[in-house]
């Protein structure tokens, strides 16, 4: 016999709130960067790409003066130009510095060590498979120093076909940002295909990216709905979306803000898991569990997957700026 009180110990609304989540080490750095810069040189300050893959956060720069742009050739001459946290390759570099553009570098370093084992495994003159979502920014600006030795693999099924030079030496490398699980499948695949495949010197996949991950696979089980606080651009807030749903969320939604949540989502739901990818300000996070209150899911425990502590310096070109304004 159910009794009213089992009923109501059963029907508690909860929040499972998912640790980490959030703003990376290298996010936090190239967000940074460019607030220092507007303080430091004031407005406008450049920026190609997004600085990172977030509406709110792109929103907030441009209402101080930065001036986001697609490419160098739209940055007026001799101006300064911020380079986003997903890095750029050498050519635009090289169109930078043809324009006289001031440059400051806020690719993450975890990014730039891919640039430098894509290096050093073209002056080995390896063949290099790059596992990757084509057009992602990342991808290009990696595939961009060492284009002649570069392929994109871009999923399994591009892993099962990818065709290689037998006689040459073959060696992968990974966009950072992509799902844990599908990477080491493609590598598994790719391996079975080509024995002599050599793996990078270290995981390419980033920490943060791995460690919001491992997050979510211990709450999705548990969720009846997963919201992931993300942009649709944002490859690593996408991959939690499908991660939680492959780990067993009965559903799972991505949204920018709060307001775009949906009555319909919460029909039957009592586990609510939450997280937000790494490019994400935890001012969004709290706005959703502020609103996920007033529906009722006001208990909210944290899931705590991995304590985080890394710190990225500024750029050296913006610290040495800083330090001659007194501003260190």
């Amino acid at each position: 016999m159910v009794t009213a009180l089992d009923s109501k110990i059963h029907s508690v609304k909860k929040v499972l709130l998912a640790a980490p989540r959030g703003y990376c080490a290298g996010v936090d750095r190239a967000v940074v960067t460019v607030e220092k810069a507007l303080d430091l040189y004031g407005a406008p300050v450049y920026v190609r790409k997004q600085i990172v893959h977030n509406k709110h956060v792109v929103s907030t720069l441009e209402k101080r003066g930065a001036i986001f742009v697609e490419e160098t050739d739209e940055i007026p001459e001799g101006a300064i130009v911020v380079f986003s946290a997903h890095g750029v390759s050498p050519k635009v570099h090289e169109q930078a510095a043809s324009r006289q553009l001031k440059t400051i570098d806020a690719t993450c370093p975890l990014v730039t060590k891919v640039h430098h084992e894509a290096k050093r495994f073209a002056a080995d003159d390896m063949q290099i498979l790059l596992i990757g979502h084509a057009g992602h920014e990342e991808v290009e600006g990696t595939a961009g120093e060492a284009p002649d030795h570069i392929t994109l693999v871009d999923g399994l099924d591009a892993a099962r076909t990818v065709q290689v030079d037998p006689t040459k030496k073959l060696a992968w490398l990974s966009q950072t940002t992509l799902s844990v699980d599908e990477t080491l499948e493609s590598v598994r695949i790719l391996k079975e295909r080509f024995p002599h495949l050599q793996d990078p010197p270290s995981d390419d996949i980033c920490y943060a990216t791995q460690n919001r991950q491992i997050a979510i696979k211990q709450i999705a089980p548990k969720a009846d709905l997963v919201l992931v606080v993300g942009s649709k651009n944002s490859s690593n807030s996408v991959r939690l979306v499908e991660v939680s749903l492959e780990y067993g969320a009965k559903s799972a939604f991505l949204i920018d803000y709060a307001a775009e949540l949906k009555d319909e989502w919460f029909e039957g739901v009592e586990t609510i898991g939450v997280s937000s990818g790494a490019s994400v300000p935890e001012i969004l996070v709290q706005d959703l569990l502020s609103e996920l209150e007033r529906r009722g899911y006001g208990d909210v425990e944290v899931v705590t997957a991995m304590e985080e502590s890394l710190l990225f310096a500024l750029p050296p070109e913006l610290r040495k700026d800083m330090k001659a304004a007194g501003k260190v």
